[in-house]
């Protein structure tokens, strides 16, 4: 199962990281943390409605992961969506 981590790229430059997983036949999970959880869900609606309007949502977690900064350990919220067909 292949996995894309969301990062501060453009938006369209996941849709097309999915776009091409998808070629190989295999589901797609996107990862999100914090702030870019909602960039996260924009990526899988625009390739579920724009481009691959066959390929659905199968399953969504979310929660909080633990993470170590230099200020100590910080609760961060994560998304992950998997899209297949």
């Amino acid at each position: 199962m292949a996995e894309i981590l969301i990062g501060k790229k453009p938006t369209m430059t996941y849709v097309v990281a999915v776009l091409s997983r998808l070629r190989g036949k295999e589901d797609i999970v996107i990862k999100a943390r914090g702030r870019l959880i909602s960039k996260a869900i924009d990526v899988a609606e625009i390739v579920r409605h724009r481009f691959a309007t066959d390929i659905q949502l199968k399953e969504i977690k979310i929660g909080t992961e633990t993470i170590d900064t230099q200020q100590g350990q910080k609760n961060v919220s994560f998304i992950e969506l998997t899209l297949g067909k």
